[in-house]
């Protein structure tokens, strides 16, 4: 991973679109969260940092903004920001409750060529959850270069914590997107794949899950009547190949 000769091909728009429409659906029934208005919803927001990720980091940090504007008014969002890159480096972020925060933190990371580590982000989600509260997990990637099956069982512990897993998924490698599924479903979470091209569907994506950290369903079908257009067509309609 972190070669920037094998770029992955788009994702072909008619699947993208259904598989977006399915991921949205499958956000509109998970459990509503009750919650006190002055509690902050807790996001996880997790991403691959290898060279090959830098266009899609920087499309990120100029898009990330929505999860906080989605959360405003459900008593707001807390962020924690949590990156791999290199052969051994994975961090996180203190806990941020701004846009410009979390942008800032994003536009000091530079990509590193080297391996994923998609493990040490579920043991990390894992163990933040059994400290304090987690609402979700986010993660953006293109590979996966780990053992699946080690993958899968941690998506489950998650589950047991009552943490959602949200993976996005950039390229159309079968055997990621596999893996991805199943992380996952086992979390009870959902999946979306994504390409260079669809930067604002992302968007909607992101601002979608992080409704649903703040406030639930509830709260997650609200975001997609206020963002009009697309957005509401995204998150009512059923997905059909």
């Amino acid at each position: 991973m972190g070669d920037d000769r094998e770029r992955p091909r788009p994702v072909p728009a008619s699947r993208q679109s259904a598989e977006v429409a399915a991921f949205l659906e499958k956000l509109d029934t998970l459990p509503v969260r009750a919650r006190p208005a002055s509690v902050k919803g807790r996001l996880m927001f997790a991403m691959d940092a290898t060279a090959s990720r830098e266009p899609s980091w920087d499309r990120a940090c100029c898009i990330q903004g929505e999860m906080f504007e989605a959360a405003s008014g459900l008593g707001g969002i807390e962020i924690q920001l949590v990156y791999y890159r290199g052969y051994a480096e994975c961090k996180a972020s203190r806990w941020f409750t701004t846009a410009a925060e979390l942008q800032n933190a994003m536009r000091a990371v530079s990509c590193v060529a080297g391996e994923t580590q998609i493990e040490r982000v579920l043991r990390h989600a894992i163990a933040s959850a059994r400290a304090e509260r987690l609402d979700a997990l986010v993660f953006v990637g293109d590979a996966m270069e780990e053992n699946p099956d080690v993958l899968v069982q941690l998506a489950g512990e998650l589950a047991l914590l009552n943490v959602p897993a949200f993976l996005f998924h950039e390229g159309n490698d079968p055997v990621v997107a596999r893996t991805f599924r199943e992380i996952a479903r086992l979390s009870r979470g959902a999946y979306a794949p994504f390409d260079s091209a669809s930067a604002a569907e992302l968007k909607v994506l992101l601002g979608a899950v992080a409704a649903y950290a703040a406030g639930g369903r509830k709260a997650l079908v609200d975001y997609g009547q206020k963002a009009g257009g697309g957005a509401l067509l995204l998150v009512h309609q059923i997905g059909s190949s």
